[in-house]
Order: structure tokens, then C-alpha cells, then sequence
């Protein structure tokens, strides 16, 4: 079909790149125009494929997925991505919206939800998956904290930031997960990015900085 949306693949495991070809090529109304593995190819393959749509992982060799995807819609901002990954977490998901990323999906979605989620990033629409759907709810509805000063620890995330704070009152990993809607190993990695930014080896050192600087109030 002369109007099928072209769709580039951009994705290191091979496997999945296979299967997800065989899956969007069943249908004459898309058609796979490459595939490449690694995000610093994703310029020149724009070039060369003028794709409509990108299937965008976020964790490969080389370019992320997130730079790749902030290249693409510089270079060509009429070609939508839709992120396609395994990461569901609340940074990765900002950082691929800022990077201008269309819509935002985690592999495992059925079939018929990526053929319409393609179908809408060609559009021009924004879409996202049930899942990242409700974390993004979750995320603007909770409570922020309100104690934990802004401009102290620069290195730390939004969402580090918050944790912190919980931290700072005490609270457990399970309490923080269950307040932010988040699992115990997810706040487990925020946890160990905390320590590692602050160069601190155990919670009580953290407690103690982050009450110095105003958290935990």
C-alpha cells in the first residue's frame, strides 16, 4: 500500500526486533522500512528509511534511547516515536516525554495495542499504555512534599528529592512504596541512586544531610 505508515525499529535484542516485524508486518497498513540496534545509527537512518513512526527502546548500546528520541525530533520532528520498553519507571517515563517522545508503551502490550498506538503516533496524537497511563495519574495526584527545599541537592531528581524527604521522616522502603504508588525494588534503585549521588553509605548518613538541608519537616 502506497499510504502504509513506514515504521523504523530501533532496538538492540534481536529477537524482539524479529518478532515485532512479524507482528506489525501481518498487516498491509504498516510496513517495516529498517531495523538497526544501536541509538547512535538513528539519524542516519532517519535519512536513509524516512520513517513515519520510530519504535524507540530506551536502554541500548552506545545513544540511549532517550537521546536517540531528542535527536529524532530535532533532526525530523514530523516523524513520530513511540517508546516500546521495559522500563515503567516515573524518570524514564518524564525523561522520554521531554525528549518529545509521541507515546510511551511497555513490551508485553498486546497486539492490537501497538498497532493502534502506531496508528495514532502517525497521526500526530499522544498515546500511552494502561499501565504508564495510571502512573501518570498517580504521579500528578499525589501529594508533593511540601518541606523539602528545591534548590538543595541539585544532583537528585524530582522524584529522588521526594523520596529523600521520606526518608528524612523515617519512613521504610515499604512505606514509601505503598505512598507513591511505586514497588519496594523500584524505591530499592531510587534508594541506592540517593546514596550514590550523596556519596553516603547507609540511611542514617542520608537522614541526617537531608534533615541538615530542611527535609524530613
Amino acid at each position: 500500500m502506497s499510504d502504509a505508515i513506514r515504521i523504523l525499529i530501533v532496538d538492540d535484542h534481536a529477537p524482539f526486533r524479529t518478532g515485532l516485524t512479524a507482528l506489525l508486518s501481518a498487516s498491509d497498513e504498516f510496513v517495516i522500512v529498517g531495523e538497526i540496534d544501536e541509538g547512535s545509527r538513528v539519524p542516519a537512518a532517519i535519512e536513509q528509511f524516512q520513517p513515519d513512526v520510530v519504535l524507540m527502546d530506551l536502554n541500548m548500546p552506545g545513544m540511549s534511547g532517550i537521546d536517540a528520541t531528542r535527536t529524532t525530533v530535532s533532526a525530523a520532528p514530523h516523524v513520530g516515536v513511540l517508546v516500546l520498553t521495559m522500563f515503567d519507571d516515573d524518570d524514564s517515563v518524564f525523561a522520554a516525554l521531554q525528549a518529545g517522545a509521541r507515546g510511551y508503551l511497555l513490551k508485553g502490550a498486546s497486539k492490537a495495542e501497538i498497532q493502534q498506538s502506531v496508528r495514532a503516533v502517525a497521526a500526530g496524537q499522544a498515546v500511552f499504555g494502561p499501565t504508564i497511563a495510571r502512573r501518570l495519574q498517580q504521579y500528578f495526584a499525589q501529594p508533593r512534599p511540601a518541606a523539602a527545599p528545591s534548590d538543595a541537592f541539585p544532583e537528585l531528581t524530582t522524584r529522588e528529592r521526594d523520596i529523600l524527604d521520606m526518608i528524612a521522616q523515617h519512613l521504610t522502603n515499604p512505606e514509601i512504596a505503598e505512598q507513591l504508588g511505586l514497588t519496594e525494588k523500584t524505591v530499592r534503585n531510587y534508594v541506592s541512586n540517593i546514596f550514590a549521588k550523596l556519596q553516603v553509605n547507609d540511611r542514617s548518613r542520608a537522614i541526617m544531610l537531608a534533615r541538615e538541608a530542611g527535609y524530613g519537616r
